[in-house]
């Protein structure tokens, strides 16, 4: 791990932040990407490891300063072996209403922001090189009152495992990470499903390590969750709604407080 140079896009704080740290900490030089330049600065000079790190602007959804971060960071640390695309916006609440305000703002940064920085990657990455997608558990499930989320997230699941086909061949790994609910930002305001709990940070960006140290196509956190979302994606839809029903996944979105995620989404919206 040591030597190697990492790209992750948004790591000034939450899965991203935690990521550089666990990955700085194994001797990694990384580049923290954000859409606050300052933000990321002020992260990568408080990561381990001497001050081999750089902390850079980067807006996922536009290609020519996602091109610049990726250059800046080669340019600043040496060759890329790794990208980490971990940028993502969330918004709660019913498709007529709240959940369809952020809808293009949604999958611009968590469908588009996946295909730019996978797109811009590839032909920049040395050999043995590595995609690291954080995804979610969304995009095996689908809950009422989180559509265009879960939509962009089945989104990138599907590129995943596309674009993993097609550089294989090249020698360039691809992975997919699917966490639950993190307790980040993001989820500020939700709440695990019936039988499960929140995450920290720490545990999916310990998850990603794992996952660069020794490549795998798909990485679920915790472990445990991998059975339960392909089962559930395997029985028939009539099985899925008397699952749904049982882990009260159906009401998991419905009873969130706009208040409690007001400040979240509108800086989402807006930046």
């Amino acid at each position: 791990m040591s030597k190697r140079v990492v790209a992750i896009t948004g790591a000034a704080r939450g899965i991203g932040l935690a990521t550089a740290e666990a990955l700085a900490a194994r001797g990694m030089s990384v580049a923290i990407g954000d859409l606050d330049g300052a933000d990321a600065e002020a992260a990568a000079a408080r990561l381990p490891g001497g001050g081999g790190h750089a902390g850079l602007e980067l807006d996922v959804t536009d290609e020519g300063s996602f091109a610049r971060f990726l250059d800046a960071a080669a340019e600043g640390l040496g060759p890329l072996d790794v990208l980490v695309n971990n940028a993502g916006i969330m918004f709660v609440g019913p498709l007529e209403d709240a959940g369809y305000r952020g809808a293009s703002k949604t999958i611009d940064v968590n469908v588009k922001g996946v295909i730019v920085g996978m797109h811009l990657a590839a032909p920049r990455l040395r050999p043995n090189g590595h995609i690291v997608n954080v995804v979610s558990s969304s995009a095996w499930i689908a809950p009422p009152f989180l559509a265009v989320y879960s939509a962009s997230k089945h989104a990138a699941r599907g590129l995943t495992d596309a674009v993993r086909a097609e550089l294989r061949p090249r020698g360039i790994h691809v992975t997919a990470v699917y966490p639950g609910v993190v307790q980040t930002d993001l989820a500020v305001g939700t709440s695990a499903a019936r039988g499960g709990k929140m995450i920290e940070p720490r545990e999916v960006a310990e998850a990603i390590a794992g996952a660069i140290e020794r490549p795998r196509d798909e990485v679920f956190v915790p472990r445990s969750l991998g059975p339960v979302l392909r089962l559930f994606q395997a029985v028939p839809p009539r099985a899925r709604r008397a699952v749904a029903r049982a882990i009260k996944l159906d009401e998991l979105y419905a009873g969130v407080d706009p208040a409690a995620r007001r400040e979240y989404e509108e800086r989402a919206a807006g930046g």
